[in-house]
C-alpha cells in the first residue's frame, strides 16, 4: 500500500448488531452559491460515504480477514484512512512534525490487529473526518501554502503545496483505497458496494 501522510451524502444504515458505520451526516449536493470550498468538501464527503458502504455490516473477524493475496484487510483500510486524514490535517494546521523517519512509522498502520475493533476504527475515522472538514471549512484561504513533512522517500528539496492541493490529495487517497476495499470485500463475501448503494437509494428494498 502506498504510504501517505497524512461529511457527506446519505450513507449506509447501521445493520442491527453489526460494527458497521453510523450514517454520515450532511449533503454532498453542490449549492450554486456555496463556492469551491463547499464543492471540494462535498466531493471528499461523497467518497467517504462510498467507502463506508464497503465496510458496513462486518464483524471484527471479517474486518481482520485477508481474502486475497494482498496484505490488506478492511479494518486496516479504515484505520489507515483515519490516520491519513489526521496526518494531512496536521499539515494544514501547521502542527505536523517537520521530519518523519522510518522509526516514527507505525508497523501496524495498515492492518487491524487482534486487540483492535472495527467499531473503534470507525469512530476514529468519523472523528478524523469531522476535524479535517472543520479545519478546511474555517480556514481563510485554500490557496495558502504549506510545507509538507520530510519523509525517507521525499525529494531533497522542500515540497510546498496549497491547502487546495492537500484537500484534493485526501480525496485521491480515499478513492484509491476505496478501490482496494471493493476488491477485498467482494473476495470476502461477494458484497457489492454499488448494489448496496442502489438498494439504499431505493429505500432498502
Amino acid at each position: 500500500m502506498e504510504h501517505t501522510e497524512p461529511t457527506g451524502s446519505t450513507g449506509p444504515a447501521e445493520p442491527a448488531g453489526s460494527t458497521g458505520p453510523a450514517e454520515p451526516a450532511g449533503s454532498t449536493g453542490s449549492h450554486p452559491q456555496a463556492g469551491e470550498r463547499h464543492d471540494l468538501l462535498a466531493m471528499v464527503a461523497d467518497q467517504r460515504t462510498n467507502f463506508l458502504y464497503t465496510v458496513a455490516g462486518l464483524t471484527d473477524e471479517q474486518a481482520r480477514a485477508r481474502p486475497t493475496v494482498s496484505e490488506l484487510n478492511l479494518g486496516g483500510l479504515v484505520k489507515h484512512l483515519a490516520a491519513t486524514q489526521l496526518s494531512w490535517l496536521s499539515v494544514i494546521d501547521g502542527t505536523a512534525a517537520p521530519e518523519v523517519g522510518w522509526a516514527d512509522l507505525d508497523p501496524d498502520g495498515n492492518r487491524m490487529t487482534e486487540e483492535e475493533t472495527l467499531a473503534g476504527h470507525l469512530d476514529a475515522f468519523h472523528a478524523a473526518a469531522d476535524a479535517f472538514d472543520r479545519t478546511v471549512r474555517e480556514g481563510p484561504d485554500l490557496g495558502r501554502k504549506v510545507t509538507l513533512p520530510r519523509y525517507p522517500w521525499s525529494p531533497p528539496e522542500p515540497v510546498v503545496w496549497t491547502v487546495r492541493h492537500c484537500l484534493l490529495h485526501v480525496f485521491r487517497e480515499i478513492a484509491h483505497h476505496s478501490g482496494h476495499a471493493d476488491i477485498v470485500r467482494e473476495a470476502l463475501d461477494g458484497a457489492s458496494t454499488t448494489e448496496q448503494m442502489a438498494k439504499a437509494a431505493m429505500g432498502g428494498e
